[in-house]
């Protein structure tokens, strides 16, 4: 591979392609070279050249908006801009960002779950977009951008993206933007400094003093190889001076660990470290669990179910199917129970695409033989359970002089005696590995007579599972299992708004303080919660999510 003639090396790896290139040259040109020198010349020039482009071949294509700034960039006369006054600086093309650093800055916010970045040096905002295609629907992404010509260059591209409107460009000076930041007391999961190289030093020191970077939060630098000449001996370039001087200070800061990844130019990434033991502080901070965590493990890592064994009854749908999926992204391994076979065999599909290991398990919880298959199959599985969450139930509304016998006998089939089966079954195992969460969704009709629609089986059954839940809770803690459970108020399903319940709708918003039915996805944290070891001390606990309505 020849090098292009309008080329311009950058990066250490094309300083090597160039010089490689022209060493085989003057080898290719002289007779008295030997022939095996020109042969691994030519190795050497083949493994240096192809990199590069293998790197891109191999990583995720860019999107289309970033495919199309990245040729507007290339493509665009940046001295006749800097001529005409239109720019503050002479700004080189080979600034920008490319294909696979804007992969890597998006993987990199996918990793690190940020939601909210802050970038230092935008130039035409290629990074700002791939790290803004990473980001949640809410997330947040700031560009400090130095030159207002640079904001109205990317912008019409820019609002060719479904991720523009998480981008906020800021321009004018960065360190004035960072004391803005500081002063509002902004913090930020991930920052990217890709700016002028001698303030990297302010920028980090700023970052790190004003607590700008979040606890555990990440600071990426771009060029930190700066074409070799950080490393160099003979090095006299000022830029590389700068950034060898900003590298020297970060490794020596105890409250960072880092590592250079030689991509490009060079990137480091930086970590803020949990604490560092500062000698100034140390009579005055007490470095017990509260500082530390409990183990070492801050509170949202004693929220994981990472190695833990979960099944949730009548998961095929509604609740239970949103208790599935929480549970899952937590980190546990989730058994699907249903009566329906195709509904439990499509939520474990539905975990399965995001990668949470599942199983479908069919299962009538009133009948005593099917919850021992159940409790079989997940150990024969997984060889433990650690997590039981029985939410099946039913609702049949009549008005007590009319409640049938069987319509009490089938909800309390379901309600109660199901609840009851799942929790001997699994608190048996539970005991004997002296650790366990049981979680039984009750109602908040197990509180108040729900109204206008009347279901005596209903709220019986359900005062029924809380006082269940209360009598197991206070048995079996200090053996290791605790006992809680969810009593959610009137959630919103299809069902719900079907023409005849159309005037019991209206009623129930009444009633409501917070104006609205519970979604499914309000339920979710309170059952990971329970599920996890952050919940240790509680049992026998009835925890109530209804908007209100009960207190009214």
């Amino acid at each position: 591979m020849s090098m292009q003639a309008d080329k311009v090396s950058d990066t250490p790896l094309e300083f090597i392609v160039e010089y490689l290139q022209k060493a085989k040259e003057i080898a290719d040109s002289n007779d008295s070279v030997p022939v095996e020198l020109r042969t691994n010349l030519q190795k050497a020039l083949d493994i240096a050249s192809g990199l590069d482009l293998y790197l891109e071949r191999v990583s995720s294509p860019e999107s289309e908006p970033l495919a199309e700034l990245y040729k507007k960039t290339i493509s665009h006369d940046w001295n006749k801009v800097y001529e005409d006054g239109k720019t503050k600086f002479r700004l080189p093309k080979e600034c920008i960002t490319g294909h696979v650093e804007g992969q890597f800055l998006k993987m990199l916010v996918h990793i690190s779950k940020a939601r909210k970045v802050l970038e230092i040096g935008m130039f035409t905002g290629y990074g700002a977009l791939s790290m803004a295609e990473a980001l949640p629907e809410d997330g947040q992404l700031v560009a400090c951008e130095i030159e207002p010509y640079l904001k109205d260059f990317v912008q019409p591209i820019f609002d060719k993206s479904p991720h523009c409107k998480k981008i906020t460009v800021k321009v004018g000076s960065a360190m004035e933007s960072l004391k803005d930041f500081a002063s509002a007391g902004e913090q930020f999961d991930l920052v990217f400094i890709d700016a002028d190289k001698s303030n990297y030093l302010s920028y980090y020191k700023f970052l790190l003093d004003h607590n700008l970077l979040r606890m555990d939060g990440v600071l990426c630098v771009d060029n930190a190889l700066f074409k070799g000449q950080v490393y160099l001996q003979d090095s006299t370039d000022r830029n590389g001076l700068a950034l060898r001087e900003f590298n020297q200070l970060v490794s020596s800061d105890p409250r960072v660990e880092q590592v250079m990844i030689p991509l490009r130019d060079g990137i480091t990434i930086i970590r803020r470290v949990p604490y560092s033991l500062q000698t100034n502080v140390q009579d005055t901070v007490v470095y017990d669990e509260v500082f530390r965590g409990v183990q070492g493990k801050r509170i949202l890592s004693r929220m994981s179910l990472d190695g833990r064994v979960a099944y949730v009854t009548g998961a095929g749908q509604g609740i239970g199917r949103a208790f599935a999926h929480a549970l899952g992204e937590a980190g546990a391994r989730v058994a699907i129970v249903d009566l329906d076979r195709a509904k439990a065999e499509t939520v474990a599909q539905e975990l399965t695409l995001k990668g949470i290991s599942s199983m479908a398990v069919v299962a009538d919880i009133s009948k005593v033989e099917d919850v021992e298959k159940m409790i079989d199959s997940i150990i024969s599985k997984w060889g433990a359970v650690h997590i039981a969450c029985n939410n099946a139930g039913i609702n049949m509304n009549s008005a007590s002089e009319d409640t049938s016998l069987d319509e009490w006998d089938r909800t309390f089939n379901v309600n109660l005696r199901g609840t009851f089966l799942c929790c001997q079954a699994a608190g048996r195992v539970m005991l004997k590995q002296g650790y366990g969460k049981i979680i039984n969704t009750a109602s908040m009709a197990s509180l108040i007579v729900p109204h206008p629609q009347k279901q005596l089986a209903y709220n019986t059954s359900k005062a029924g599972v809380v006082k269940l839940t209360q009598t197991l809770g206070t048995e079996w803690i200090d053996r290791g299992v605790r006992v809680n459970c969810i009593s959610p108020g009137i959630v919103d399903t299809p069902l719900i708004h079907s023409e005849s319940l159309e005037p019991l709708l209206q009623r129930w918003l009444s009633d409501i303080p917070a104006g609205r039915l519970a979604l499914v996805t309000d339920l979710q944290a309170a059952v990971v919660y329970l599920a996890s070891e952050a919940s240790d001390y509680m049992t026998g606990h009835n925890l109530v999510i209804e908007g209100g309505q009960s207190l009214w």
